[in-house]
Order: C-alpha cells, then structure tokens, then sequence
C-alpha cells in the first residue's frame, strides 16, 4: 500500500494555471503507475472523472478527453512525487481533484485501491 498527499490546490480565474502535486510515501512508489481523478458534487468516488494517468516509468501519458491539450502528468520518482500541471483552465475544471495509484495503469477509478484525500481547485470566469 502507498499513502498519498495532494497538495496546490486553489483559487484561480480562468485562463490560468495550477500546479497540483502528490507525493507518496511508503511501498517503493516506481513500482505504480500513477493517475489524477476529479470529482464534482454529487459523484460518487466510482463516478471520478478520469484527468491523466502514467506509468511506472514516465514514459507513457494518457488523458481525459477534456483535459488533453491542456494538462500535463509528469513523476519524478526519486522525490516519490507526480505532477499535474494544468493551463488554459476553465470554470467546468472546477472540482476537488485527487490522485490514485496501483500497479497496472488504468482509466477506471473503481480498479485504484490507494487514494489521496483530495485537493480542492476553482475556476472562477
């Protein structure tokens, strides 16, 4: 099991940029892959949307259809520690915002059994 902690979370006005951080303790962290999931009012944790996912490594990326173009996942494994860096925002990017991990990578936030509690960002038009 890996523990997980969000932070950079925030207010900001649409157009702008966040940087959103997760740093992770315990089991060797570059044995997971890794993924960003946010979650609106309403939604139930199954219902997170899938934001980026990536790999053990770093080397492979992957997206939500809504994000790519605008969000970058990256990992430094030697800080134990992925990234989600996110411009261009939009009031819909409004949400709390967690971070997830297992071994195989995955899109589907019911298959990720470790979690972070979350970090909240707001998009203001």
């Amino acid at each position: 099991q890996v523990h997980l902690v969000e932070s950079g979370g925030g207010l900001v006005q649409a157009g702008g940029s966040l940087r959103l951080s997760c740093a992770a303790s315990g089991r060797a962290f570059n044995s997971y892959s890794a993924a960003w999931f946010r979650q609106t009012p309403g939604k139930e944790r199954e219902e997170r949307e899938f934001v980026a996912a990536i790999s053990r490594s770093g080397e492979s990326q992957f997206y939500g259809d809504s994000v790519k173009g605008r969000f970058t996942i990256s990992r430094d494994n030697a800080k134990n520690t992925v990234y989600l860096q996110m411009n261009s925002l939009k009031p819909e990017d409004t949400a709390v915002y967690y971070c997830a991990a297992r071994g195989r990578l995955s899109a589907v936030a019911g298959l990720y059994d470790d979690w972070g509690q979350g970090t909240q960002v707001t998009v203001s038009s």
